[in-house]
């Protein structure tokens, strides 16, 4: 089969963790350890969130006395998809993957017009105190909220429209090789006249920009794997329960976290309602058994029975 996986930044540093590059080599290791049985089996195209990464860059950028002006968004995007990419390459070829395995710098097409340029909610960076936050929002002209337990900067995240290198996407895949694309979901781009491209400020969320892939490339699966096991039905209440299968119409009924579980799901419903194919929510250590639906949550377009994990599921309709 050929499977798209869009792979959580925060599955590779996890929060509170400093961000070294060693700990995030421990974790991108294990993510590949997980990932290598699958890509052995299957063609694989590997999406990479990137918002602990590049929040760090763009501290480090903001306080370099050096420069006289921090680097911009875009081009620390493309800076995370090199550093991860070369990461995930390195590391699934230490798992035993004996088969090529190729980091494209990717290019996300969108809108100038997206609203979401008007209200910045893609968290990025590490989270701090509130005190903190808001300190740091008027040094450095940032916009922050509540994450959790703590604040994090946000961006806007625009919805990818276009994936630029989508051709030799495409041709990589059908020679079988294991492709490392769209990571942080690409390098935001507005398209000008001539062809042209400009860098946009903003951080395109991952797993939207998978399923876009998912849906262009003809994939048999989207699997999203991440830090949580599964999708789970009456988030934050004493009624919260992880589902194990459920279909498309009665999961877009639901309502999830807008920085975390949302966009997740989002992604899921796109590729499951555009391809008729199921799609999967996980996490990144039950790899295997995600993408099996012996572990998280599978999202189906037919009618199912909406279960917590581990119990019977009805049949598709």
């Amino acid at each position: 089969m050929l499977i798209v996986v869009a792979l959580g930044g925060n599955a590779l540093l996890e929060r509170g963790e400093r961000p070294d590059a060693q700990v995030q080599r421990e974790h991108v290791r294990a993510a590949a350890l997980a990932l290598a049985p699958l890509a052995a089996e299957h063609t694989l195209v590997l999406c990479h969130g990137n918002g602990p990464q590049i929040g760090m860059l763009a501290v480090e950028s903001e306080n370099d006395p050096a420069l006289t002006h921090p680097f911009p968004l875009d081009t620390l995007g493309a800076q995370t998809q090199g550093m991860i990419g070369y990461w995930l390459a390195l590391e699934l070829g230490n798992a035993g993957l004996a088969g090529p395995v190729v980091t494209i710098v990717t290019r996300t097409e969108v809108d100038p017009d997206d609203p979401a340029f008007r209200a910045p909610a893609k968290f990025v960076g590490q989270t701090y105190p509130e005190p903190v936050a808001r300190r740091l929002a008027g040094e450095h002209g940032w916009t922050v909220a509540g994450d959790g337990q703590g604040w994090r900067r946000v961006v806007a995240s625009p919805a990818p429209r276009r994936i630029v290198e989508l051709p030799t996407i495409r041709h990589l895949v059908a020679g079988g090789t294991t492709v490392i694309c769209g990571g942080g979901g690409g390098v935001p781009v507005f398209a000008g006249d001539g062809g042209r491209y400009e860098g946009a400020q903003a951080v395109v969320d991952k797993d939207l920009t998978a399923a876009l892939l998912a849906v262009e490339l003809g994939a048999d699966r989207l699997v999203v794997l991440t830090d949580v096991d599964a999708v789970r039905r009456d988030f934050g209440t004493p009624r919260e329960r992880p589902l194990s299968a459920v279909d498309a119409g009665e999961l877009r009924a639901m309502r999830f976290p807008a920085g975390s579980m949302a966009p997740k799901v989002e992604a899921c419903l796109r590729f499951v309602t555009a391809t008729g194919r199921p799609a999967a929510i996980g996490a990144l250590r039950d790899a295997a058994a995600v993408l099996a639906g012996t572990a998280g949550t599978t999202i189906t377009a037919g009618t199912r029975t909406v279960t917590s994990a581990g119990a019977a599921v009805a049949a598709d309709r």
